[in-house]
């Protein structure tokens, strides 16, 4: 390397990578890499592709179609397939139109165009289940509309996007920066890391039982995408609250606590509506409980103190979801594939 040369990667290397508001550095200029942990999400992400329609539904139908399957269980399935058909293209939705624009590390930049394929492959999985299953599609699609319940968790969500999609939207004042970091903690540690985990258990506790398998391994794949889609989200809330201490006020801290609160009483509203009656030993007081378990996670791993001082009611989910080995969640996992390509049972 000549002397101008040097010169050039001397100036490049001084420049310091900022996860947003980075006016140095050219958000297309991944390498020096400053950020390793969003290359490593990616390159987990990368690992773990799949399609939905790798996973057979025969078993799925044949038992749908029959009588085996308890109204109960029928409500339970139906209310999450219509909730998660549409909170996927929400996070979508948020992926490409709010948080992409603002964050300004390139390589963080590399995996939300990860999360944002996974994002509509889980929305594709859902039109999988609803053709293979004969089911229709505008009373899933649609159920957002028409249950209070799951509407109502959309909207949360929706109401702080909004913001972050006005015109003339920054986030180099410090009302913006907020603004922005409220929005990553609404949807990775809310609409991912609480809504979608309790309705995880809801699914896999049918599969325990071998119903609906396939369902229930496909509901296993899209837990590992979420996974990592938490620890990426939580690591880049976290890097911001570094960067930008003066972010994390007291008063605002107290404002996510209020945020969280409120997500905790919709979910448990949710978990109501779908098991008005209890199924498969699943009741209503244990969701709220196990919601109160996950929050307090939540609310750790982003440096806030644990808050509702709940045990985990479903022990028996613990290979599957222990929520207290996320990091470790690979090395747990039930089905493990070997290539892009190829899966081994």
């Amino acid at each position: 390397m000549n002397k101008k040369e040097n010169e050039i990667v001397k100036r490049f290397e001084a420049k310091e990578k900022r996860l947003i508001n980075c006016n140095q550095v050219d958000v297309n200029q991944i390498m020096p890499m400053k950020y390793k942990w969003a290359w490593e999400h990616y390159l987990n992400g990368c690992a773990n592709h799949w399609m939905p329609n790798e996973v057979p539904m025969a078993k799925d139908i044949e038992l749908w179609k029959s009588d085996a399957l308890s109204d109960a269980e029928r409500l339970m399935v139906m209310r999450n397939l219509g909730f998660f058909s549409t909170a996927e293209s929400l996070v979508a939705n948020n992926i490409v139109l709010a948080i992409f624009k603002h964050v300004t590390n390139p390589e963080a930049r590399q995996y939300l165009l990860r999360q944002a394929f996974e994002e509509a492959l889980h929305t594709h999985t859902f039109h999988y289940i609803v053709e293979s299953l004969d089911l229709n599609p505008s009373e899933i699609f649609n159920m957002y509309n028409e249950i209070d319940v799951i509407g109502q968790k959309d909207q949360f969500e929706m109401k702080i996007t909004q913001e972050i999609l006005k015109e003339g939207f920054s986030t180099e004042t410090e009302a913006g920066a907020r603004s922005f970091l409220k929005n990553l903690i609404a949807y990775y540690i809310i609409m991912e890391g609480i809504f979608f985990y309790s309705g995880f258990a809801m699914i896999l506790s049918l599969h325990r039982q071998n119903k609906m398998s396939g369902i229930g391994e496909q509901f296993q794949f899209i837990l590992r995408d979420e996974t990592i889609h938490l620890n990426f989200g939580i690591d880049l809330i976290n890097g911001i609250k570094e960067e930008n201490p003066n972010l994390w006020s007291e008063a605002f801290q107290n404002e996510i606590i209020d945020m969280i609160d409120e997500a905790v009483a919709l979910e448990t509203a949710y978990a109501k509506a779908c098991l008005p009656k209890g199924v498969l030993g699943l009741t209503a007081p244990m969701f709220e409980e196990y919601v109160g378990y996950i929050a307090d996670r939540r609310l750790e791993r982003i440096g806030l103190a644990a808050r509702y001082k709940k045990s985990n009611p479903f022990p028996w989910m613990s290979e599957v979801i222990d929520l207290q080995k996320e990091k470790n969640f690979f090395e747990t996992r039930v089905t493990e594939y070997q290539s892009a390509a190829s899966l081994s049972w």
